[in-house]
């Protein structure tokens, strides 16, 4: 249940919360769009730094979500299976590397994103890929928290995992 009164409706708390400040609800949803639909990075960089993101945040939801879509851009089970791991399992790229160290970095340690990490970043990403990750990681480490913080995950409005 929300730690915070939710106007009674159909919807989901994640979606009825929002009715409490309806033109910050408005850019959360644009944001969010921006990052899952105009995001420039290839799909593996982006999911491998949402999945460590998630799993730093302990956000049960976040780690159970797919979009099955990605799977023919190579998201399968085995890019979330060893991210806790992408620094030194073989089948992550330099890009999917950095992306994860940058997330763990950006959620736990902020001030260690010095100069010589940027030097790694600029020699894998463009300056507009690595703004685009910076969005995508602030984005996931703040809704991430703000769902778990107001206790609206369990109502979160994404794919759950499918197991067969």
């Amino acid at each position: 249940m929300a730690r915070i009164d939710i106007p009674e409706g159909d919807q989901p708390e994640i979606v009825r919360v929002w009715s409490l400040r309806p033109e910050m609800g408005k850019a959360v949803a644009d944001l969010s769009y921006a990052v899952y639909s105009q995001s420039a990075l290839p799909a593996r960089v982006r999911e491998a730094a949402r999945m460590r993101i998630a799993q730093i945040n302990g956000c049960v939801v976040c780690m159970g979500w797919r979009i099955p879509e990605l799977a023919e851009q190579g998201v399968d089970e085995k890019l979330y299976a060893h991210v806790e791991e992408a620094h030194s399992h073989p089948q992550y790229s330099e890009q999917e590397r950095l992306a994860v160290e940058y997330a763990e970095r950006f959620a736990l340690n902020h001030r260690s994103i010095d100069d010589a990490f940027f030097e790694r970043l600029r020699a894998v990403f463009t300056d507009p890929e690595i703004l685009d990750l910076t969005i995508c990681i602030g984005n996931w480490v703040a809704f991430g928290r703000l769902t778990m913080i107001l206790d609206l995950d369990e109502a979160c409005e994404v794919r759950p995992r499918v197991t067969a």
